[in-house]
């Protein structure tokens, strides 16, 4: 990504001050002052809420046509790459599927305390059995006005695709503003983080004036979950090292030992990238592959990232009393994967909206509880690093193994 997205610079403290001032607010406050507060509050978290909700549509839209048709040119131009690209669209499924079924038993065993963060009334459309009905968009610009995501993320797929198999100039021709839409809508939420303090402490006002200190034993049930579902990716990494990989454990975990203690200082996988070289080197992988297969991963592939969103959806779910079943799980996982391949190169603040939200909407889960756990995403975000690694070093075992590289 450009300019603008390095731009947007994580600040986390600000985030938590907003989050920890308005829960206190809300918390100590009582009577008539907690309702008039409460009441100039409101239109200003659910304003906020609104103006970073706005740009989820364009975006999401933007990167899925664009990483899509970056990515299936990179395929074409050669087999190391489509290898590559394949195993990162299976790896990323099973680990979705892993965290939807991992979270809801974990919730099913330690049940949300339902309401607890329920900061705006809006309407949820419920999950529905005939869900499949709506995959095809037989009117992709009527699904996009109602933020209907499956079909929209079929139809972004689709076209992304498409302008891969067509002449370059004509493909760069729609590419070109479908990067200025990326760009400007990255502009928009840059402003609309700047505000962020103001209004995640709005919206945690109205949660700590409903619920009082039961909001931080979610908070923290919230990151316990997560947390969980990026190790369990972790621990996938090392299954597809060793099944698929054809690698002994002991050998992997050495090798990847440095790269994730990099990962969990620096919560950043480019910036261990050298580590992972390093570490690859140390199994036996060869320059040729290695080169290819690693930037690859670390642009493109977040299996715990990925695994973590889908986290995210369930956990709302069970927040917000939304039955899911199977096939709704099924579905959040489903839609995880392609969303997580769109988000290249976003910083973390906006990659969290970015991501979780189509998943959360396909479903019919409400996404006015995000900004609180934006708020505390730094600490599950090492987890999620910790896990993107493992796996990016996984892959490029399996890659090298399918080649004779090893």
């Amino acid at each position: 990504m450009s300019v603008t997205a390095t731009a947007i610079r994580a600040r986390p403290w600000r985030l938590i001050a907003g989050l920890v001032t308005g829960l206190a607010a809300g918390m100590l406050l009582q009577g008539q002052a907690q309702e008039v507060v409460g009441q100039l509050l409101r239109p200003v978290g659910s304003l906020w809420l609104d103006a970073l909700t706005m740009t989820v549509v364009p975006l999401v839209f933007g990167l899925l046509v664009v990483g899509v048709a970056s990515a299936s040119r990179s395929a074409a131009a050669g087999g190391t790459t489509l290898r590559a690209l394949l195993f990162f669209a299976l790896m990323l499924l099973v680990a979705c599927v892993a965290a939807a079924f991992l979270a809801q038993a974990m919730l099913g065993l330690w049940p949300v305390q339902q309401g607890v963060m329920a900061i705006s009334d809006a309407p949820v459309a419920g999950w529905s059995a005939d869900w499949y009905k709506g995959i095809i968009p037989a009117n992709p610009i009527k699904a996009a006005a109602e933020t209907a995501m499956v079909p929209l993320v079929v139809f972004a797929l689709s076209l992304g695709f498409a302008l891969a198999r067509i002449e370059a100039d004509l493909a760069d021709a729609l590419l070109k503003p479908l990067r200025a839409i990326i760009e400007a809508m990255l502009v928009i939420v840059g402003w609309v983080l700047a505000l962020g303090p103001i209004g995640i402490g709005a919206l945690a006002f109205g949660a700590g004036a409903t619920m009082g200190a039961g909001v931080l034993g979610a908070l923290a049930q919230y990151v316990v979950v997560v947390i969980a579902c990026c190790l369990a990716a972790t621990v996938l990494g090392y299954v597809w090292a060793v099944v698929a990989g054809r690698v002994s454990p002991l050998r992997f975990a050495r090798a990847a030992l440095p790269a994730q203690a990099v990962a969990l200082g620096t919560q950043s996988s480019l910036a261990t990238l050298p580590v992972m070289v390093q570490g690859a080197e140390r199994l036996g992988l060869r320059t040729q592959s290695v080169a290819i297969v690693l930037p690859l991963a670390v642009s493109l592939f977040r299996a715990a990232s990925a695994a973590a969103n889908v986290a995210v959806a369930v956990y709302l779910a069970h927040l917000h009393a939304v039955p899911l079943g199977l096939s709704g799980l099924m579905l959040a996982a489903i839609v995880a994967v392609p969303v997580s391949l769109g988000a290249v190169g976003l910083p973390a603040q906006v990659s969290f909206f970015a991501t979780i939200a189509p998943v959360c909407i396909a479903v019919g889960v409400p996404v006015t509880a995000l900004p609180l756990l934006l708020a505390i995403e730094a600490v599950p975000d090492l987890f999620r690093t910790l896990g993107n690694v493992t796996n990016d070093i996984a892959v490029a075992s399996i890659v090298a193994r399918g080649t004779g590289e090893e």
